[in-house]
């Protein structure tokens, strides 16, 4: 590193973009010496962070997910707001490559001095979501960008696990995909917070109607996941920033509800927690290359479960057994 990581807080409190994109990179590494200066960051950014609003932006591909968070960032900035846009490119599973092209996507917003996009691989990680994401966040929290925007891969049911970084979930939905009631997942529908249905125009106008009047009807079913809310069902086109105002309008609400009831401190927490344990996982598969002896353990283990010579849940247990009892 070119910095040591009082440097790189004193870029990050002073919005240095580039000092921005360093931290980041630092924390997405997977270098042993790199997660010790990442650790060190990331306890010297935690007293600045947690002022946003965040926000997970989920829909199936071709929902104009990027065209809206464009639109939407632009819009926020001209409401006084400093935006931040973590964009998650799908990896390939073959050489863990991705396009990261959101830059390129959201051209216009990249320019504006108040807004930060930055692109990152989902590395294989599911949840729609790259590993890092909460970190990264805490970052731009720390930079003092007000609205983190998370931008899914858009996988699917695997997209519950965005709720696990968010305060606000926007599902982006559009018409003529097969992606109708028919669609809706069970989990999807009960994580979600508001509703945009992108693509608006006078000719889908009518159909656009109908299907806000089944969303509403089928809402009605479920049990509200924040008390006294009701998820919202707006129309617009990100591409033509019509309904904006309206999407900005009821996230401040939801906001402003979840503060005064006491959720959003009380959600953050839980949020922390799964963090914790995800981390613990994380640290717990790398204990076991630690040694020559852990590895060619942790390896015969898994052949064990590969081959069905055992149950691979029994193997698992033996293996964890086994490291703990070394550890402790």
């Amino acid at each position: 590193m070119k910095f040591s990581t009082e440097e790189l807080l004193q870029g990050i409190l002073a919005q240095d973009k580039r000092i921005l994109g360093k931290a980041i990179t630092l924390i997405e590494s997977k270098k042993p010496v790199h997660r010790v200066l990442a650790e060190e960051l990331l306890k010297k950014i935690l007293p600045y962070a947690g002022k946003s609003v965040r926000i997970g932006i989920t829909g199936v591909p071709g929902a104009g997910k990027s065209t809206f968070i464009e639109s939407f960032g632009k819009f926020a900035i001209s409401q006084g707001k400093k935006v931040a846009v973590l964009a998650i490119d799908p990896s390939s599973s073959v050489n863990k490559g991705s396009i990261l092209g959101d830059k390129t996507r959201m051209e216009e917003l990249a320019k504006d001095e108040n807004a930060f996009i930055r692109p990152s691989p989902s590395s294989g990680f599911l949840g729609g979501v790259a590993n890092t994401t909460f970190e990264t966040m805490l970052i731009c929290e720390a930079a003092g960008y007000d609205y983190i925007l998370i931008e899914t891969v858009g996988v699917g049911q695997s997209e519950v696990l965005v709720a696990d970084i968010s305060d606000v979930i926007l599902l982006l939905k559009v018409l003529g995909t097969g992606d109708e009631l028919q669609g809706i997942k069970r989990g999807l529908m009960e994580m979600v917070d508001v509703i945009f249905i992108n693509k608006v125009h006078e000719e889908n106008l009518k159909e656009a109607r109908m299907h806000r009047s089944e969303l509403i009807h089928a809402l009605q079913f479920q049990h509200p996941k924040e008390k006294d809310w009701k998820v919202p069902v707006l129309l617009g086109s990100a591409l033509h920033n019509e309904g904006l105002d309206e999407v900005y309008e009821k996230i401040s609400d939801f906001i402003s509800l979840k503060i005064k009831i006491g959720r959003l401190e009380e959600v953050r927490k839980i949020q922390a927690e799964k963090r914790f344990e995800y981390w613990v996982h994380q640290y717990i598969l790398s204990a076991t290359k630690s040694t020559h002896e852990l590895e060619n353990q942790f390896e015969s283990h898994k052949k064990n479960a590969s081959e069905l010579k055992s149950n691979p849940s029994s193997e698992a247990k033996i293996f964890v057994e086994s490291l703990l009892n070394k550890k402790l």
